[in-house]
């Protein structure tokens, strides 16, 4: 004759009580739900952050120029470093802004207003970005745009805003230069890479 073990409380309360079971057994598969849907949620995030770093790399270090024979006739391949280069943010605030500048005064426009950010959650990664407001005439602003982002160092064009000047619709003894004249505002960034400084021999 076999006997049967004693019944603890907790199982007499539950044979008393069995949907306390059920919903005691929900709540743990649910527990187990969410721990799953968290962890997976990080993977997620983790590979977008991957993602976005590798992509970053490519346009910084494998940027690709226009496929031959497409459009314009294919250049020499820019040489320098695809960096801004300085000791300091400040200086390569100052490269950046004077490397926009250059390209559109060769252009033949004039830069109307310009400001640097150096503050800021991107700056303390190290982009920098220029905007400025300049006037350009139109033909030229598609090649303004190819050489900002075709040369040396790697700058890209975050923002482009053009507008033709108010009044030159009434084209009252405005010549064809002039009507072809456009306002234009370009945010422009750059990855700043600190420059060693000059003087001093590297220890071996």
């Amino acid at each position: 004759m076999t006997s049967t073990p004693p019944i603890g409380p907790l199982a007499r309360y539950l044979a008393r009580h069995p949907s306390l079971g059920v919903l005691g057994y929900l709540a743990v598969v649910l527990a187990l739900l969410l721990a799953s849907w968290i962890a997976l949620a990080d993977i997620i995030q983790r590979r977008t952050d991957l993602a976005a770093a590798s992509d970053m790399l490519d346009r910084l270090e494998g940027r690709r120029g226009p496929a031959a024979g497409a459009g314009r006739a294919s250049g020499p391949v820019p040489v320098g470093s695809p960096f801004l280069e300085g000791p300091t943010l400040t200086v390569a605030g100052a490269a950046i802004l004077q490397r926009v500048g250059d390209a559109v005064r060769q252009f033949g426009g004039n830069v109307l207003s310009s400001q640097v950010e150096l503050e800021g959650t991107e700056s303390k990664d190290g982009l920098i970005s220029v905007t400025m407001s300049c006037e350009l005439d139109q033909p030229k602003l598609q090649e303004l745009l190819y050489d900002l982002e075709a040369g040396m160092p790697f700058l890209f064009v975050e923002q482009l805003v053009a507008q033709a000047p108010q009044g030159i619709a009434g084209g009252g003894g405005v010549t064809g230069t002039e009507a072809g004249r456009l306002r234009v505002l370009l945010a422009v960034s750059g990855q700043w890479q600190e420059g060693k400084p000059k003087g001093k021999p590297e220890a071996k």
